[in-house]
């Protein structure tokens, strides 16, 4: 191999899955974020880079350069008979992956791909179409290796449609978390790629912090009580820290808080909601220590000075309510049980207590705008607080 194309940088892009603008630490969160913050001390910050305000738009416009209707990909994943919305990452367009290929790049993607056209869930894996036309998978994509899952949400500690290549696997061990699992691909890969004396190219697709809230509980324990104080007070602290980091304009005033989030005072499960955005934060510190780990792999390679690192989010937080009642059709696509078996509880109520792998909760719209402070709406919406 010449020196040229040893000397190429390998390339790693981190994507966070639903997280806001303020949820980590050099953005002015709470929330621990060290990995995550040295890349800024170290690197360059950009406050004006901007999403499609949701998972699929903006996976397809970043792995392909082109405007997600360009790419097929103008809404979600479901087919509405047009050209820009096909709800799959389309023949006409070409990834980040397979181009690099062609300079001698080694590809792979961890964790997500949310690509291809709608899975049912209630189905048996072995008979969803899978690779055919509508459906992609990442190594139809341009990347050597993949490890993930192919939908857009599920269980951390029992993911569904659960992939490595072209082969459905099972999750492994009584401890096993999709968080770790991503990080664990993560890291063989680079070692197999720098093996091989190639630059490598990895796509490092988080599922963290999308709900559900599901975190280990000693991550959990760390930030129970921090949230006692409230959403408005928590925000105000981030629009102050957001400030003195020179992140935002000092001029600017935070907006008002979303008319829909009831005032504090009024809330009568505040330990619940505390415990809400804990594990919410939780998440967001899982994932940045598993950064840290591939950091960590990097410099023992001695590979770190020669790679570009990548850290975005494909959209702010989220606003989205998961309703008790789990015959909706989108929750009872998640209405399963357990690895050791028990029935999972689903929804927004105080009677579930998120964290445990049985929970499916998500952290709702007044924590959500704590989330994309200081901005003013969440996912979905095209407002600075979407994108």
């Amino acid at each position: 191999m010449n020196e040229d194309v040893v000397s190429r940088p390998n390339i790693i892009i981190i994507l966070a899955d639903d997280m806001g603008f303020s949820d980590i630490g050099c953005f002015g969160s709470e929330i621990s974020t060290p990995n995550i913050d040295s890349l800024s001390v170290n690197g360059a910050v950009f406050t004006q880079a901007y999403n499609c305000a949701r998972c699929c738009p903006s996976r397809a416009s970043l792995l392909t350069g082109l405007y997600p209707h360009q790419a097929g990909m103008g809404h979600m994943v479901a087919d509405f008979g047009k050209p820009s919305y096909t709800g799959y990452l389309n023949d006409n367009s070409v990834t980040i992956a397979e181009v690099l290929k062609q300079s001698g790049y080694k590809t792979a993607l961890s964790g997500k791909w949310h690509l291809g056209r709608r899975y049912d869930l209630t189905e048996p894996e072995n008979k969803m179409p899978v690779g055919i036309k509508g459906y992609p998978t990442p190594n139809q994509k341009g990347f050597d290796e993949f490890y993930g899952t192919l939908v857009g949400a599920t269980s951390y500690f029992n993911p569904k449609m659960l992939m490595e290549n072209e082969s459905f696997v099972e999750p492994e061990g009584k401890n096993y978390h999709f968080t770790d699992a991503t990080t664990e691909h993560a890291i063989n890969t680079i070692e197999k790629f720098n093996d091989g004396g190639d630059p490598f190219f990895l796509y490092l697709s988080y599922t963290a912090p999308h709900w559900p809230l599901q975190a280990f509980e000693e991550d959990i324990a760390k930030y129970e009580g921090s949230y006692l104080k409230g959403w408005s007070k928590t925000r105000a602290e981030r629009y102050e820290k957001l400030k003195s980091l020179g992140i935002i304009d000092p001029d600017w005033e935070i907006s008002p808080k979303d008319s829909q989030a009831p005032d504090w005072e009024d809330i009568k499960h505040k330990e619940w909601e505390d415990r809400r955005m804990a594990v919410y934060a939780a998440q967001v510190e899982h994932m940045d220590r598993s950064i840290g780990k591939v950091i960590e792999k990097l410099k023992e390679r001695n590979i770190y000075d020669n790679t570009v690192i990548m850290f975005l989010s494909d959209n702010g937080g989220c606003a989205e309510f998961l309703a008790e009642d789990a015959s909706l059709p989108l929750l009872k696509q998640f209405d399963f049980p357990t690895l050791d078996g028990k029935k999972m509880r689903i929804g927004n109520t105080p009677e579930i207590i998120p964290g445990p792998a049985d929970t499916f909760v998500s952290y709702d719209l007044p924590w959500a705008n704590v989330s994309n402070t200081p901005f003013r709406l969440y996912k979905h919406w095209v407002h600075e607080g979407g994108i």
